[in-house]
This record gives structure tokens, C-alpha cells and sequence, in this order.
């Protein structure tokens, strides 16, 4: 059974800029029918790390909160915190930084709740039948919630290969012991390229990293978050591909079932994903590299699955740009019809999470791709 995905191209004219031509995908897509009058409505997205400049840009968020308030319901800016040391650590932390993003009410006439709490610990244990879990623990705040639209900046991500609705959901709505659950089998080992930077060690959240000649990360202390392997500029830092992020994907997958089955069956969730500023790595980075596509649209469905798998290959059909990861990589993956992602990150298949993400009955990989008129 195929998913209905909805899209709206990139190019913009007088009288319909880009926020007019998403407002009309909202309501072509009939995405405001999960909300009611006086519904309590969650707007997840990714606040974006402190430096980071490849976030939804707050004119597209504050478009989103008007149209719901048109429906009479309240909404409201969510995401939860990290497991890494950065600026959104811990609730006064990321409210300071969402807001240094753009995300002030002022700007887009919405609050701001952090999902899991002051320190990540708000979150309720939810029962599901998963291949690795039988629980995840998800963030109060989402669950609480009488519907969901789920704001996405598509892009890619050195651990799962790309970040979609699907890491959305599944970082996004988890608590920090959920997160640690998701990364608990990806275990970094130092190469011989380390060059004993040290630019690695402000982001160990379990302090596991210590210098000598070498970076050196004490097993029994890691927690696999990853981000090492993110900020090392040498890229010294590697997990098992092979393994490893297989594992993670799958994890993700049924984290993002857990966070949003009962929005799903009662059909109380929507998402939008906006394919702009195409990076190579995940806005979790306090910096934003050159995009890898020049911009392409936003997609809407009731699918999350559908939604990604849709993004997924809108980006590989379109030509590459130059100056950017890909050209660092190999030149010929700039081509039309090459796996970009793949170019990028060579030792993961991001599919993973679409594959297992539709046999947990998140959606369907399948999907009539509905273009709407310029």
C-alpha cells in the first residue's frame, strides 16, 4: 500500500515565497486535520546546536504555530536533551540556545518545553515489541501531547547516514537514558591518525577520553554516543559499521515507533520535512558545512517512513553541488542518481532505519509522490 507525500518545490516568486507555498502544502495535505480545538499540540523539532546555522529557519516554524492556532489549538515548541556536553544539555541550557536560534516567542509566537525535563529524567517507560527492546523511554511532554506535527531538516549524519522524521522521533523524543540505550553498542576505537587535539574531549559527557601521545577512551567509561567520532577533525575515531550502526538504526526505529504508536493509530501526527541546507552531518554539531544539494522543497505526509524514503531519493536524483564533503570524497558522486549519502558516509547504509522503521508499522517505504503546482 503506498503513502501519499506531498511536495513543494524550492523555486519562489513574488506573492509566493517559500513560507506562502508551505502553508499551501499544510493545507493541501490536510496536515491540520490531527488537530482539535483546544488540543495541546507538540511542534518537535531540532533546536540545533549553539553555532550550528543549517536549523529550520523560524519563519517556517512560526508559519506552522499560526496554522494551528488557526484550528483553535496550542501549540508549542518542543525537543528533548542531549547526551553529549554541548548547549542543550540540560532544560536552561537549551532554552538559552533555542532561543539564540530564533526560536523566541517573540519570533514565532509559540513557548518552548524541553520534552524530558530540567536534566532528561521526565520521561515514562512505554511497552513495545521490537526486535533489540521491549521498552523505550520516551519524554513526557511528547507523550502527553493531544497531537504532534513533526518539523525535520533532512540531512545527513555520520552514524546513521541521514537524519530524517525517523532520528527526529527517535533522538528527539527520547529521554537522555533512552539516547544512551539507542548508542549503547557503538563503541569508538582510536586510529593512527590521531593528531592528540584534544577537540574531543569537551564533548565526552562520561569524561572517557584521556591524552597522552594518542587519544585514549577507556571502554569500561564509554556510553557510545558518537559525538567523538563527529568532532574529530581527523577523523581518527571510527566505530564497527558493519555492526554497529545497523544496530543503532534499528534501535532508532523502534524508539520512533514507541515515541508516537498511539498518534499513529488514532491519526493524531503529522510531518513535514524540509529538504534545505542539505548538510553532511547532523545540526547536533555546533557548525554547519557546505550543503550537498543545492535546495529542493519541503514534503509533507501522514508517513513518516514514506516521508524519508521520499527526501531520501529527491536528494540522490539531484545533481551535487561543488565546494562541498562530496567533492572532498569523490568528485563523480556529485552525479544524478548517486547515493550521496553513501559518498559521504561510505560505511553506512542509512536504509537500514527505513527498512526496519516499516517492519515496526511506522509506514510504508512506497509512496505516490504528489507534486504541487508552482
Amino acid at each position: 500500500m503506498m503513502s501519499d507525500v506531498y511536495f513543494i518545490s524550492r523555486r519562489a516568486k513574488a506573492g509566493k515565497g517559500l513560507v506562502d507555498k508551505l502553508r499551501l502544502l499544510m493545507d493541501k495535505a490536510s496536515l491540520m486535520d490531527v488537530v482539535e480545538p483546544k488540543d495541546l499540540v507538540a511542534l518537535k523539532l531540532h533546536f540545533g546546536e549553539r553555532g550550528n546555522t543549517g536549523t529550520l529557519r523560524p519563519p517556517f516554524v512560526g508559519a506552522v504555530v499560526d496554522t494551528v492556532r488557526k484550528k483553535e489549538g496550542k501549540p508549542f515548541l518542543t525537543d528533548t536533551n542531549t547526551l553529549y556536553r554541548g548547549s542543550r544539555a540540560n532544560a536552561a541550557d537549551h532554552l538559552d540556545t533555542a532561543m539564540e536560534n530564533g526560536y523566541a516567542y517573540a519570533v514565532v509566537k509559540a513557548p518552548i518545553v524541553i520534552a524530558d525535563g530540567l536534566m532528561g529524567k521526565d520521561y515514562r517507560s512505554i511497552p513495545i515489541q521490537g526486535k533489540h527492546l521491549q521498552e523505550v523511554k520516551i519524554a513526557s511532554a511528547g507523550l502527553d501531547a493531544d497531537a504532534m506535527i513533526v518539523l525535520s531538516h533532512f540531512k545527513g549524519h555520520e552514524l546513521t547516514g541521514f537524519g530524517g522524521a525517523i532520528k527526529n522521533l527517535a533522538m528527539g523524543l527520547a529521554s537522555r537514558s533512552g539516547k544512551l540505550i539507542q548508542h549503547s553498542d557503538v563503541k569508538p576505537v582510536v586510529g593512527k591518525t590521531c593528531k592528540s587535539c584534544a577537540k574531543c574531549l569537551p564533548w565526552c559527557p562520561v569524561d572517557a577520553i584521556s591524552m597522552g601521545e594518542q587519544a585514549v577512551i577507556a571502554g569500561e567509561l564509554c556510553i557510545g554516543c558518537g559525538e567523538c567520532t563527529l568532532t574529530c577533525p581527523h577523523k581518527a575515531i571510527g566505530i564497527n559499521w558493519k555492526q554497529e550502526t545497523v544496530l543503532l538504526q534499528e534501535k532508532m526505529a523502534e524508539y520512533a515507533y514507541g515515541a508516537i504508536q498511539d498518534k499513529l493509530k488514532n491519526r493524531k501526527i503529522a510531518f513535514i520535512n524540509f529538504v534545505t541546507d542539505v548538510t553532511p552531518e547532523c545540526d547536533c554539531c555546533s557548525w554547519s558545512d557546505a550543503p550537498i544539494v543545492a535546495d529542493i522543497g519541503i514534503l509533507a505526509s501522514f508517513d513518516p517512513i514514506a516521508l524519508d524514503q521520499a527526501c531520501y531519493d529527491l536528494v540522490n536524483e539531484a545533481p551535487g553541488l561543488l565546494n562541498n564533503r562530496i567533492e572532498d570524497r569523490d568528485p563523480a558522486g556529485a552525479r544524478k542518481g548517486v547515493d550521496k549519502f553513501r559518498v559521504i558516509h561510505p560505511n553506512v547504509d542509512g536504509t537500514v532505519q527505513l527498512q526496519h522503521g516499516e517492519t515496526m508499522g511506522l509506514g510504508n517505504r512506497s509512496y505516490n509522490l504528489i507534486r504541487l503546482p508552482e
